[in-house]
């Protein structure tokens, strides 16, 4: 069967590895697109790493200087001993920066991502574009359920160890998508399992911490968080999505009079870049893309209004 037409061109198109230390942990990034054009960041989700955008984000190369992170306990990022939304929000805030993604980025969030660039826009909103988030909601607190603070709420044991595989083709068997849905591209998936896998001592591993979550505080004020953003929002969902993170689309919407984009995927899952990539990358797109206009009205009409009499003054003479 032949790949998407998608497939090989995402990764034949070129990017670019850095790093940058950020609160003394090494946070790794790839880059796309031309230093100079408008900026996006997109963050991934749940023991994720980059390369869950690695067929979106050259979709958004084109017009747009784009960085992929993987945050602290995820992918070739450094590791750290406890995890804040401070921590990840300073990462996205200085990966931003070390990409140079220019004035006013825009920043994406995927799942967990979501509380993560609620996280950044908390801090950095003022100095932000505008957030998506993707198959992300604020539930209101009433509804809420903590997902962190696992050893205070489960009693788990802190600093547990991954299970280590003694061959790799065993532990590509054992990769599954959370939570799991149809698989829409098998060489997709395949490609995604092999990124996700480390090799140590004894055999092959997962990249992600798997005491990210042992102190780590939501938060029960991420509605709060939402409603005091000081900049835009869009909520892009995938209509099949079965994470409980993605329900409170609604609430979003009666808290916003309605006025907050909202709106699905069609035929897509809680992994929706993996079902849709070019529908991800063009809703995104959208988005932005209306943001900037936004911001740029003035001078938009103002060219307009030159074109027009530029025209008159053709024609007069």
């Amino acid at each position: 069967m032949a790949h998407p037409h998608w497939y090989q061109r995402a990764l034949d198109t070129p990017s670019t590895p850095g790093n940058v230390d950020v609160q003394g942990t090494n946070i790794h990034f790839e880059t796309w697109g031309e230093v100079g054009n408008p900026g996006i960041a997109l963050v991934h989700g749940s023991s994720a790493h980059l390369e869950w955008w690695r067929f979106v984000a050259p979709f958004l190369a084109d017009q747009f200087r784009v960085v992929a992170l993987d945050t602290s306990g995820n992918g070739d990022s450094g590791w750290r001993e406890r995890y804040t939304g401070e921590n990840f929000a300073r990462e996205v805030w200085s990966v931003c920066e070390a990409a140079e993604l220019g004035e006013k980025p825009f920043i994406v969030g995927h799942s967990f991502g979501g509380f993560v660039v609620l996280e950044t826009g908390h801090l950095f909103g003022t100095e932000l574009g505008g957030i998506v988030f993707m198959d992300f909601t604020v539930a209101p607190p009433e509804q809420y359920v903590e997902w962190g603070r696992r050893v205070d709420r489960e009693g788990v044991k802190p600093r547990r160890k991954l299970r280590v595989y003694e061959d790799k083709a065993t532990a590509l068997g054992r990769f599954r998508f959370m939570p799991e849905q149809p698989i829409t591209h098998p060489e997709v998936f395949d490609y995604i399992a092999d990124k996700s896998l480390r090799q140590v001592e004894g055999g092959w591993t997962w990249k992600f911490d798997p005491g990210l979550y042992d102190h780590l505080q939501m938060g029960i004020d991420q509605r709060d968080k939402f409603a005091a953003l000081r900049c835009r929002s869009a909520v892009i969902l995938a209509e099949q999505s079965d994470d409980e993170g993605a329900y409170h689309a609604d609430h979003m919407a009666q808290i916003s009079a309605g006025k907050l984009p909202i709106f699905k995927i069609p035929g897509t899952y809680h992994h929706l870049m993996f079902d849709e990539p070019i529908a991800v990358a063009m809703a995104t797109k959208g988005i932005v893309l209306n943001w900037i206009r936004e911001d740029g009205a003035d001078v938009m009409q103002a060219s307009l209004a030159k074109t027009l009499q530029n025209e008159q003054d053709g024609e007069e003479s």
